[in-house]
């Protein structure tokens, strides 16, 4: 596995681990459909949460957190969608957050942007 894969899937466990740590349950990981893929989703209490992660190992082509366009939260709005649209459950609320992650010097700095827009 290349190492750019390995810190992304680094980073996704990171994510997943931090936010079971803040009592949200993880429900689903990795999933694709023909329209694209969401990182990890899960619930906090009755709100559907989309999460997209973002690794950097360098801030050479910019911040995590600027590597996440409004492109792509729009997209992970219709992916939730779609995702919904499977399932028989519902949700009072759905909401999109970005994790960003960078690593400097082995240590990893998370920030976790609820509701980006």
């Amino acid at each position: 596995m290349a190492t750019k894969d390995e810190l992304g899937k680094q980073g996704e466990q990171l994510a997943a681990t931090y936010l079971q740590a803040k009592g949200m349950t993880i429900i689903d990981r990795n999933w694709r459909c023909r329209h694209g893929e969401i990182d990890i989703i899960a619930e906090d209490g009755t709100t559907l949460i989309v999460v997209e992660v973002k690794t950097r190992s360098s801030r050479s082509h910019g911040t995590a957190l600027e590597s996440v366009s409004r492109r792509k939260l729009a997209r992970l709005h219709l992916l939730a969608a779609k995702w919904l649209s499977a399932q028989s459950r519902t949700f009072d609320a759905v909401r999109v957050d970005v994790i960003a992650l960078e690593r400097f010097a082995g240590d990893f700095a998370l920030r976790h942007i609820r509701g980006a827009i």
